[in-house]
């Protein structure tokens, strides 16, 4: 596996906490740990990368209490095959990104969610305990086996989106939920941005409680999808008030086959934004445009044209609290185009971090924002 076209000179399958400890403590050379590597895009390419740690030799559920909604397990567990152990249990890890095969290390490293994100959060939001490898080889665990845990500092939340640049994620820990014993959903067809908003707005604004509201766009209109989980009597009772409060929209048992899922082909964004400028992000898409948004949470992926000028872009969603990030790129351009934007006010509060965690920038080196 190349990361982003960086070709590693070496590869190790660690299987144990102490096996990372020991390798980050002996290697001097850069670094960089994936998992099954769904997502090594999503971030610009490492500068350099001496040696690839592949995490999924630590694909162990070390502790599982369904008690008390909690489960501990390794970095290289498959979200997919969690899932599958805590459903003989009527549970479930609330996160629903949809790459395949996607590990917990690669998750939280690159704060990976989907449509699911509206009624139970994101990865920080789930995340309540972390054990990392630092650059040195020490083992640091923060957060505990109880979803209220206020002892030192919240290591997981740094950890999440940080794509493995200050140290090595080897176990987390999560609150889980109990599966939803029904579900349906409400499609409704979305003329132009300016309905797209109106119903955003109104769906915002309700009392409704939906588990996720997802809009399928193809640059001129598109699809909006609104999906319950609840007891039957509730689903049933909220498709309604969601059709009576929309004007329009069909009742279906499940979402369409394109719910949840991210685009591909040309330049892959994540865009982010207040939820309420969604016509207005929208409309500043290039044409060609297209993707999936997670309406009433401010999120979402387009594919845009491989020839989008993505610093205008970029001055175009600003004022909304806009950005964009590149999470897939092709071959040709992913060297050299800007992944994630105009530097903020708090770089040098981020500098100062990497260089607390990994002062010898060994940790996936120019992965993030500025080239840290």
């Amino acid at each position: 596996m190349d990361l982003a076209g960086v070709a590693p000179a070496e590869t190790l399958v660690p299987s144990t906490t102490d096996e990372v400890a020991d390798i980050l403590r002996d290697t001097t050379g850069t670094l960089m740990a994936v998992g099954s590597g769904t997502k090594v895009g999503w971030a610009a390419p490492p500068a350099s990368c001496d040696l690839m740690l592949r995490m999924t030799g630590l694909d162990r559920v070390v502790d599982h209490q369904p008690g008390d909604l909690v489960v501990v397990a390794e970095a290289g567990v498959r979200l997919s095959a969690l899932q599958k152990q805590l459903a003989q249990h009527n549970q479930m890890l609330a996160l629903d990104p949809p790459e395949d095969g996607a590990t917990l290390g690669g998750i939280v490293g690159a704060n990976a969610s989907g449509p699911r994100r509206l009624r139970f959060g994101t990865v920080r939001d789930l995340l309540i305990g972390v054990t990392v490898v630092l650059a040195d080889g020490t083992t640091a665990r923060s957060g505990g086996k109880v979803v209220k845990n206020v002892a030192g500092y919240d290591l997981g939340k740094l950890y999440t989106g940080a794509h493995g640049s200050l140290g090595v994620v080897v176990s987390t820990t999560w609150r889980l939920h109990p599966l939803p014993p029904a579900r349906g959903a409400v499609v409704v067809r979305v003329a132009d941005a300016a309905q797209a908003g109106r119903f955003e707005a109104l769906l915002s604004r309700s009392t409704l409680t939906p588990t996720a509201v997802e809009l399928r766009w193809d640059g001129a209109a598109g699809e909006l999808v609104v999906l319950f989980e609840s007891i039957a009597a509730s689903v049933d009772a909220q498709s309604d008030a969601a059709i009576a409060l929309l004007g329009t929209g069909e009742r279906v048992d499940t979402p369409p086959p394109w719910f949840g899922e991210r685009p591909r082909g040309g330049i892959v964004l994540r865009l982010a934004y207040v939820p309420h400028a969604l016509p207005d992000v929208l409309t500043a898409l290039p044409d060609g445009s297209s993707g999936t948004a997670s309406a009433c949470t401010g999120v979402a992926y387009v594919s845009v044209p491989s020839d989008t000028d993505l610093a205008a872009l970029r001055t175009t969603i600003a004022p909304h609290d806009g950005s964009a990030v590149v999470v897939e790129a092709p071959d040709e351009l992913r060297d050299r185009i800007d992944h994630w934007g105009p530097v903020p006010d708090s770089f040098g509060l981020m500098k100062r971090v990497k260089d607390q965690f990994d002062p010898g920038r060994r940790l996936s080196p120019g992965r993030l924002l500025g080239g840290l």
